[in-house]
Formats: C-alpha cells, sequence, structure tokens
C-alpha cells in the first residue's frame, strides 16, 4: 500500500509540474514558457516511463524518470528565441499587403508560406518579379541572424501526373534557395524538399483552390536544435 500511495504522490507531482509549465505564469517571457512547456511535459513523461519499469523500487525510477524526462522536455524540439521573435517581426511587416503568410509554428519554427500569385506560376519554377522583395528582405534578415537553418518546401497542384509534380516541386524549392544564396545566403544553411501534389491545403478542384497549393514553404528554426 506503501509503494501504491508512493506511486500516487509520483504522478500528483509529475501532473502539477505539467499543468503550471503548460499554463506558464504571466511575467515569463515566451522563450521561458516554451521551455517551460517542453520540461513539464517531459517531467510527466518522465515520471512515467520510470513508473512503469523496474522492479520494486517504482517510486524511486519514477522520481528518477521524471528528472531525466524534465531534462528532455525542455531540450527537445526547436527554440524560438528573442532573435526568432524578431525575424518574424520584420518578415511580417516585409509581407504586409503582399499575400505571403508569416507565423510560427507549433514546434517553434518561423514559417513563411508564399502563394502561386506571389511565387511562381503554373507549370513553372522561375520566380515571380513579385516575390523577390519579399526574399530580398528574407535574405537580409537571415544575414543578421547566421545561427538558424533554413528548409523550403516546394508544392504543386494536382494538374498533372507525380512524373511532372515531383520534379517541379523540388525545382520551385531550388529556385527559392538559389535566390537566396545570390542575396548572400551561405547554401549550406538551406535544406530543399518537394511534395509534388501531396500536400495541398485547399479544394485541386477549383482554380484558386489549386492556385493555393502551388507554393513554397519557407521553415527557419535555431540550428542547434535542427534536425
Amino acid at each position: 500500500m506503501k509503494a501504491v500511495a508512493k506511486r500516487g504522490c509520483v504522478w500528483a507531482t509529475a501532473l502539477s509540474v505539467a499543468v503550471c509549465g503548460l499554463a506558464g505564469c504571466a511575467e515569463m517571457s515566451q522563450t521561458q514558457r516554451d521551455t517551460g512547456t517542453g520540461a513539464a511535459i517531459g517531467a510527466a513523461a518522465g515520471a512515467v516511463i520510470g513508473g512503469v519499469t523496474g522492479g520494486g523500487r517504482k517510486s524511486q525510477r519514477a522520481v528518477s524518470g521524471a528528472a531525466i524526462g524534465a531534462v528532455i522536455g525542455a531540450a527537445g524540439g526547436y527554440l524560438w528565441s528573442q532573435h526568432m521573435q524578431e525575424q518574424k517581426a520584420v518578415m511580417e511587416q516585409a509581407a504586409a499587403g503582399t499575400g505571403v503568410g508569416v507565423s510560427q509554428t507549433d514546434d517553434n519554427r518561423l514559417k513563411l508560406d508564399i502563394p502561386s500569385d506571389v511565387s511562381f506560376d503554373l507549370g513553372r519554377y522561375d520566380i515571380k518579379p513579385a516575390m523577390r522583395p519579399v526574399l530580398d528582405r528574407f535574405a537580409e534578415t537571415l544575414a543578421r541572424h547566421p545561427v538558424t537553418a533554413v528548409t523550403i518546401v516546394g508544392h504543386t497542384d494536382s494538374t498533372g501526373t507525380d512524373a511532372i509534380n515531383n520534379p517541379l516541386s523540388v525545382n520551385r524549392a531550388a529556385a527559392t534557395r538559389d535566390y537566396l544564396v545570390s542575396r548572400g545566403v551561405v547554401s549550406q544553411r538551406i535544406s530543399i524538399d518537394g511534395r509534388g501534389s501531396r500536400e495541398p491545403v485547399a479544394d485541386n478542384g477549383t482554380e484558386a483552390g489549386r492556385a493555393q497549393n502551388r507554393r513554397v514553404e519557407i521553415f527557419v528554426a535555431e540550428a542547434e536544435r535542427a534536425q
């Protein structure tokens, strides 16, 4: 019975930490809240792992698991730093009125969502003039924050076959990368990928939907957290 009671205390403690971490404190910065949330989740997960493994000393293992989980949780994912927040603010200003979306993802990356009316015409991967000022400003922010890493993902609509769309999506990502490199961004910081028509964000049955699906997504993350 004592062992059961101790385990109950461990679970309650872990859950309390998780709730506190997820809720955060009013005076915490965004970075502190993100780190605290990760630590809380990690602590709860670590307590569960510690409690269900091993023999008779489950409560002690649960406490150790919670401590280990807190460290893993705090270190996991991507870091949303003050520099990342500054980049987001600059890009929001640069993208205002262009149709380019700027957001923070759930895993703490900066995301630029560039639709076809700004980026590429149907079946093409040469960058439109309207996209260049946005990329110029983006390249400037990357130069000021050299610790970030960039992932560019190209997409197409469902027009045509995979044999056409898959390389087209890669070429769109490559064209975006090459433009940034021409503006001084080190190529080693940039990775590219193409998803063809496999990840639509709108209905491919309409012209407007297909236009939304022809896009480029650019993700920026702290290099030390990048996968």
